[in-house]
């Protein structure tokens, strides 16, 4: 695990509200309040399924002034590896261990114009950002992509909010979202922050790469580990360590290299940092490379991984999935 050092504290669940289609808003009462900054997170210890303890991170996406409450929206999906489960089975009067609110994704103040990008439940770390730039008169787009209007938590308060600066694309309305429209709509000189899937945010960055745009201009976070293709079981031999076990398609590698007791480095737990690099050494089938660390040239050699997100699926031989790996 990454060498960072966070304050946890017990906080008491106040509220819990079903505010889309699957996905629940949690108000907490912190012990010890911290006020909130646009895009900061919280850090949740959660129970799994089969017992054992671990962290998810959630952004916050409402916060009272003095930080004596803040809200979190946390969708279920279908292929949940336990944590949005646990946080789900939550109710009003419960206690948890949070941290205090951690900020891995900075909202710069001073940019000419910004535009907002939040796919489904990743509105969650865009929302508190659209009302800072709404709060200091600056020039702003809020993209808003999901599914249906009925699993796109939020969107009556933000039409209230923003008015025509809101561009709400629903999929079952409008269509596949195209991506090169929505970056050669944006000023040439704006700043853009997006959360969201991880095929949605690669392809915005494929877009932003190919073009003259300056790519520190583009800030992302992502949330769940959607790949191209559905988890399978697949197997993961580490030679040099004698170890070899099945990861199973409710987990990561990262996971199941944990629980043979495989100390491994990571941090974000989301396919952004690039801690939990895997080096390939051998393999049968294809990897769905599911981060957002490496860039698309550097995926193609399937030399490494980010065991945190990224699979094996495979081969239309029918050959079992397998890769022979090395850590760090």
């Amino acid at each position: 695990m990454a060498d960072k050092h966070v304050e946890w504290q017990d906080a008491r669940v106040s509220g819990r509200t079903e505010i889309a289609e699957g996905i629940v808003r949690l108000d907490f009462e912190p012990v010890t309040p911290t006020p909130a900054k646009p895009g900061e997170h919280i850090d949740i210890a959660v129970t799994l399924p089969d017992g054992r303890h671990d962290t998810r991170s959630y952004s916050i996406s409402g916060a009272a002034p003095d930080g004596s409450y803040l809200s979190i929206s946390v969708a279920r999906p279908a292929t949940s590896r336990g944590g949005s489960l646990f946080m789900h089975t939550l109710r009003t009067g419960d206690t948890v261990r949070i941290t205090h609110p951690l900020q891995d994704f900075p909202l710069r103040i001073g940019a000419s114009s910004y535009v907002l990008v939040a796919g489904g439940v990743g509105i969650t770390a865009i929302r508190g950002m659209a009302s800072t730039l709404k709060r200091i008169g600056a020039d702003y787009v809020l993209h808003y992509i999901g599914n249906s209007r009925a699993r796109m938590a939020y969107l009556d308060s933000l039409e209230a909010e923003h008015g025509d600066r809101l561009r709400a694309h629903v999929t079952t309305e409008h269509g596949r979202l195209q991506v090169a429209d929505l970056v050669a709509s944006a000023p040439a000189d704006a700043e853009m922050y997006m959360c969201g899937p991880i095929r949605l945010m690669e392809a915005i960055k494929r877009v932003w790469d190919a073009s003259d745009r300056d790519k520190t201009s583009l800030r992302f976070e992502t949330f769940g580990n959607s790949g191209w293709f559905a988890p399978e079981v697949f197997q993961v031999e580490v030679p040099r360590l004698g170890v070899t076990v099945e990861v199973q398609p409710g987990e990561s590698m990262l996971e199941a290299l944990e629980r043979t007791g495989v100390e491994m480095m990571y941090d974000c737990r989301r396919g952004e940092c690039g801690l939990c690099e895997v080096y390939i050494e051998g393999l049968s089938g294809r990897v769905d490379h599911r981060d957002v660390f490496y860039s698309e040239r550097q995926k193609a050699p399937n030399a490494k991984m980010c065991c945190c997100v990224s699979r094996v699926i495979a081969s239309d031989d029918g050959a079992p999935a397998k890769v022979t790996i090395d850590v760090t």
